[in-house]
């Protein structure tokens, strides 16, 4: 197969089923056999095995990354008349999840390169009302967190890490979710660790944190049929433990893997000399893509490989037109979105969220891409360019 008739889709998860089929079909036939459904072994196994891998005391089981966000300010009291300070530019579960529970989401613009929140910002939006800071350590890479926690102490806030797409990312050795007073987890298909459908997990070194999210997640029974909470079904089902089980000792690997990905799009991009700096955005002088940086002191491990272009629509259309798969994360920043009019916000309030909304695009990263199918994507790109 020549180069030009490669296909390169955004994501291909067979590869990883067919190496671990063995495993994954023999750790669901036990479930099936157990007729142990809904929580259990395989979930209390998973539990233990996602507080070892994040360095806390206490992980609990729940049905996908926003009921794990819900179930972490219903824990921690937040509710009607509180403030979490948080992104415009994430996915709409994490401000979603704050929004249903009565609190009010108030937005800091992001930094340009790490698209995660611009600590500078957060103090000037603290009120009195300001309950918690929920920062989100998006597309794999962590935000500044001993900045924001130290923020919170001086302000007497709660932080809730949203590391939906960041799970095994560090920062100065330490990892995601061990630096809040709880952090949230996703576990959907296409995250790092990605189940057979939905799944979640609430992590946190607090006791009592931990005890009340264990009965939220079952309707606030304990024990059974005798109600202490009004909580919801958020529990995570055995399958899926069983399933990510088997993944979760393989999970390592395919960070690096990721990692070395995004170690050689960097070398081909700046071999064909398209690499800007983020800093010449909205420059006619060049054209170009600007690559994704990693921070110092931080281990990116890269759910998505998120560039900017000024062309991005055009871009995206020369990819697709060439089998070339990509996808904007995310098109819309939230301060914009419809359903968040009631925020009041404008825009042009956080120009650098929009930016990225207006920029960015996903190009493949996962663990199973060739080299020779990485060159392709930068042949294309640099075709679309010349």
């Amino acid at each position: 197969m020549s180069e030009s008739t490669i296909k390169v889709p955004l994501l291909d998860l067979k590869p990883q089923y067919e190496a671990l089929a063995a495993d994954l079909n023999a750790a669901v036939s036990e479930v099936v056999k157990s007729q142990y459904f809904i929580l259990g072994p395989e979930v209390e196994c998973f539990e233990h095995g996602i507080a070892d891998y994040c360095g806390v005391k206490h992980a609990i089981g729940v049905s996908s990354g926003t009921d794990a966000l819900i179930v972490a300010m219903m824990a921690m009291g937040i509710g009607e008349g509180d403030e979490v300070i948080t992104t415009p530019y994430t996915f709409f579960g994490t401000v979603g999840s704050i929004v249903r529970l009565g609190a009010k989401p108030v937005f800091v613009d992001i930094e340009p390169d790490s698209f995660n929140l611009d600590v500078s910002r957060i103090e000037a939006a603290i009120t009195p009302k300001t309950r918690a800071i929920a920062p989100v350590h998006l597309f794999g890479q962590m935000a500044p967190m001993q900045s924001i926690n130290r923020l919170a102490r001086e302000h007497d806030l709660l932080v809730i890490e949203d590391a939906a797409q960041a799970i095994g990312a560090k920062q100065n050795g330490r990892p995601a979710c061990s630096f809040g007073h709880i952090g949230c987890l996703s576990f959907f298909p296409t995250k790092n660790l990605g189940g057979f459908g939905d799944g979640g997990m609430v992590v946190t070194d607090d006791a009592d944190y931990a005890s009340i999210s264990q009965q939220l997640r079952n309707h606030g029974m304990e024990p059974k049929y005798y109600h202490a909470r009004v909580g919801g079904n958020f529990r995570l089902d055995a399958l899926q433990a069983a399933v990510l089980n088997v993944k979760l000792q393989h999970l390592d690997r395919w960070h690096e893997q990721r990692r070395e990905n995004a170690a050689l799009y960097r070398q081909r991009f700046e071999e064909a000399g398209l690499n800007r700096e983020v800093t010449q955005l909205d420059s006619s002088l060049e054209r170009g893509i600007v690559l994704p940086s990693e921070r110092e002191g931080n281990y990116h491990i890269y759910n998505q490989y998120v560039i900017y272009s000024e062309e991005r629509d055009a871009l995206m259309a020369h990819l697709k037109a060439n089998d070339v798969g990509c996808e904007i994360y995310y098109p819309l920043a939230l301060h914009e979105q419809e359903c968040f009019r009631l925020l009041a916000y404008s825009k042009g309030d956080f120009p650098h969220a929009e930016r990225a909304a207006a920029m960015s695009l996903a190009l493949p990263i996962y663990p199973d891409l060739s080299p020779k199918m990485i060159e392709r994507v930068v042949e294309v790109i640099a075709d679309f360019y010349a």
